[in-house]
């Protein structure tokens, strides 16, 4: 809970400070997982303890030879490692998308259910729902979920809606040893 606390906290500060810049730190941030999801060398270097602060911004300088980043997010990513905190990237790289989906009027969902696809009706329905309670309308992405028995599951951002029969048995069972 505080490493999420911890992201976010980096994410709305960076993502504020680059927005000041017109910089997209999301697209930046983008290209850099991609670096990293591509190559398991990488990876090792920036997350495992086993390199020092000195030998990770070497590498990241190396990568920079290759990819031209703002000085901003230079500056970012080497404080993250100088404060051993880069092991919050992940986590910042996903609160950074939705601050800037946020900022631009988009918002993202999933609604998960057995099925293997969703009415439009239904998924209508999901969606005034969803837009009633944010205030905002959600594009809304459907997902097979073979650990649902029946009903759907609604996730926003940290809003979820969870109509399914298993969430519904749980809350009875949980009522049933309160007493």
């Amino acid at each position: 809970m505080k490493t999420q606390k911890a992201a976010k906290a980096y994410a709305k500060a960076i993502f504020e400070l680059c927005r000041e810049h017109e910089i997209s730190i999301a697209t930046e941030l983008t290209i850099l997982t991609e670096f990293i999801n591509k190559s398991d060398a990488l990876e090792n270097v920036l997350f495992l303890d086993l390199f020092t602060v000195e030998e990770k911004l070497a590498v990241l300088d190396g990568l920079y030879s290759k990819v031209q980043f703002k000085k901003e997010t230079k500056n970012f990513l080497a404080f993250l490692l100088q404060e051993g905190r880069i092991g919050l990237l992940p986590l910042i790289y996903k609160s950074v998308t939705v601050l800037e989906d946020d900022s631009m009027g988009f918002l993202k969902g999933t609604v998960e259910g057995v099925e293997d696809s969703i009415s439009t009706d239904m998924k209508n329905q999901i969606k005034a729902i969803l837009a009633k309670r944010l205030g905002l309308s959600p594009e809304l992405e459907y997902k097979k979920n073979s650990r649902i028995t029946a009903g759907y599951r609604a996730t926003v951002q940290d809003l979820q809606i969870d109509a399914t029969i298993d969430s519904q048995l749980e809350s009875l069972k949980q009522s049933f040893n309160k007493k």
